[in-house]
């Protein structure tokens, strides 16, 4: 399954086989006695199941060389066990190997949506249709109903997009991620992730054709391994524009919620985030820019049995689990720990 999880994807990048085959034909020829063609090379049976044969190998060779086995051996320990549904995708950036469990499994965002809509605000601004300091006037119909920051406005209080950003990455207001999708229009964000070549991850929310997906994953839906994809877009500069995503990677490492993977992270040690919590699923995506190479990795559950808001929820535990697991991983000399009674000044929930 492992193999399998790694493989796939590489078999879909090798989905023009035609192609691959002419550049392959083409070179063989050129060391070909007789200098055949590659049509003739191309139609030759024997000559194509040695083809066939050295195409697997590769894969399959590429495929090893890019998983870490004894990461994934580690984590598969780490989340045993657990009693719900678990996926974990991680990637070391540095060298390109990946440990997945789950990886390409459908599961419920919940707030990691809001980097969706994140990404299609700034593509609105990028193309000038709104601006990054524009007011905007708040309505008492905009309010979700809960402890959020925004939702103390009074109707007809104005406030620029900048700080209802900041409020829905960093604090996670749902009242500002909602009034932001419907700014940018839920279906526009997901032609974003679409152009981007996201498959699965979807913003649920008012969108069209999306209540069946709504009804069953909520807000958002993705898997572990497109949420790391996305996250390393925005890092590299890939995510809109260089500028925007320069924005956003400043907006993603000022994160309020800390008490969870990013509990077990050095606070010395820069990363981006996000957080998303339902009574059933709990998640996290976090990019590390370790000192010896960043990695990112999301993990997310599902069907959890334990559904107390409480600092000790079973999910809320294993993602610690798994962060401290991977920061030791890459950095085995490190010997940071979180500090004797910082709990006292973390934030429950």
């Amino acid at each position: 399954m492992i193999l399998l999880t790694v493989i796939c994807p590489l078999l879909i990048q090798c989905m023009y086989v035609y192609d691959f085959f002419q550049i392959f034909d083409i070179i063989l020829s050129s060391f070909h006695p007789r200098n055949l063609s590659p049509i003739l090379v191309f139609s030759n049976p024997q000559l194509m199941k040695y083809k066939l044969l050295t195409l697997i190998l590769l894969i399959t060779s590429t495929a090893f060389a890019q998983t870490d086995a004894r990461l994934t051996a580690q984590l598969q320990d780490a989340i045993k066990g657990f009693n719900g549904q678990t996926g974990v995708y991680v990637q070391n950036l540095k060298t390109g190997k990946t440990a997945a469990i789950n990886a390409d499994t459908l599961f419920p965002t919940a707030s990691m949506i809001k980097v969706s809509i994140q990404c299609g605000l700034m593509d609105k601004i990028e193309k000038g249709q709104l601006q990054y300091n524009q007011k905007i006037v708040y309505r008492d119909s905009l309010l979700y109903k809960g402890e959020d920051i925004l939702g103390s406005f009074k109707d007809g209080d104005t406030i620029e997009i900048s700080k209802v950003a900041m409020l829905m990455i960093t604090m996670s207001d749902n009242t500002a991620s909602l009034w932001l999708q419907k700014l940018v229009g839920t279906d526009y964000i997901n032609n974003w992730l679409d152009a981007n070549g996201f498959k699965i991850m979807r913003d649920n929310s008012r969108a069209t054709g999306r209540d069946a997906m709504h009804a069953r994953y909520g807000w958002g839906v993705t898997t572990p391994y497109e949420m790391c994809r996305l996250f390393t877009m925005i890092s590299n500069g890939q995510a809109v524009s260089p500028a925007a995503s320069e924005r956003m990677v400043r907006n993603m490492g000022r994160i309020f919620w800390d008490n969870y993977a990013l509990s077990q992270i050095p606070p010395y040690i820069h990363t981006i985030s996000k957080q998303g919590a339902l009574n059933e699923s709990k998640s996290e995506t976090v990019l590390v820019n370790a000192p010896h190479g960043d990695y990112v990795f999301s993990i997310i559950t599902n069907h959890n049995k334990d559904q107390r808001w409480e600092q000790d929820n079973e999910a809320d535990v294993l993602i610690r689990k798994v962060s401290a697991l991977l920061w030791h991983y890459y950095e085995p000399k490190s010997n940071w720990k979180p500090a004797e009674g910082v709990d006292k000044f973390m934030k429950d929930e």
